[in-house]
């Protein structure tokens, strides 16, 4: 898809992938519109001319005042690139419900919620491409973050299911899936943390402006996945061909944390 001359708006962009994202589809050319709840991060991320409104996308009344502030600024919206998300270490067996149901609520729910605002503009455009940023999580159960998976598997599933559904329409939609990328994230997720034999992997990660290039990149070429790192993709292979290999292993780095 043609990045120039389109309008995008990215959720959870105050930091990490979404401001990246911001500064990367910036340069490309596009018009930028950001959300998310810190205005003074969004401020700080904010391209120039990028339109910027401070909102929580869990709520229904601020998620419908982004989109119409979008639509009131440029006319369109071309490309979402729903980024917004939080990570759970809570064990799943013993994580309190609103916790569960909240982490629900803005990994998938908030996603699914904007799509609807903004599907039916597209489908008039009959074009568009809807971004959900998943994660490795969403191919890959991880143990330790059982809950998170589950809301990352869901949003993949849902973003399968939207590009057949809106396919005739001339719409897209792309999964991200990224493995460990430098950010804020497991500052700012509830519960534990990970396991030391997983953390020790985060010597491997990528940073978010790398993560932000393959997801535009993903984007020109009209990619239904993106998995980056791409060394993720073997873990992901890994967990096709040989589950059981690959689920004992994860039990076993579970446990030994």
């Amino acid at each position: 898809m043609r990045i120039e001359g389109n309008v995008v708006l990215i959720t959870g962009a105050s930091q990490g992938i979404g401001a990246a994202c911001a500064a990367e589809f910036a340069r490309a050319g596009a018009s930028i519109s950001l959300t998310a709840r810190s205005e003074e991060g969004l401020q700080k991320a904010a391209p120039r001319e990028a339109l910027v409104t401070a909102g929580d996308v869990t709520s229904d009344s601020d998620r419908r005042r982004i989109v119409d502030r979008t639509l009131e600024r440029f006319g369109k919206i071309d490309i979402l690139i729903n980024n917004a998300g939080a990570g759970l270490y809570s064990p799943a067996w013993s994580a309190p419900l609103a916790e569960a149901r909240w982490l629900m609520e803005l990994n998938f729910f908030a996603a699914l919620a904007l799509t609807q605002l903004v599907a039916p503009q597209m489908r008039a455009q009959r074009s568009g491409m809807i971004v959900n940023v998943s994660s490795l999580a969403g191919k890959v159960p991880l143990p330790w973050m059982t809950l998170y998976s589950a809301s990352k598997y869901a949003l993949g599933a849902l973003t399968e299911g939207l590009g057949m559904e809106l396919r005739g329409n001339g719409i897209h939609a792309m999964t991200v899936c990224p493995g460990y990328i430098k950010t804020r994230f497991q500052e700012n997720a509830h519960g534990g943390g990970v396991p030391k034999a997983v953390a020790r992997i985060r010597r491997f990660a990528i940073t978010a402006e790398q993560c932000a290039r393959a997801i535009r990149r993903g984007v020109e070429r009209d990619a239904r996945t993106v998995v980056t790192p791409w060394p993720a993709w073997l873990l992901v292979v890994a967990m096709r061909l040989f589950p059981g290999l690959v689920t004992a292993q994860m039990a076993a780095m579970s446990q030994n944390a």
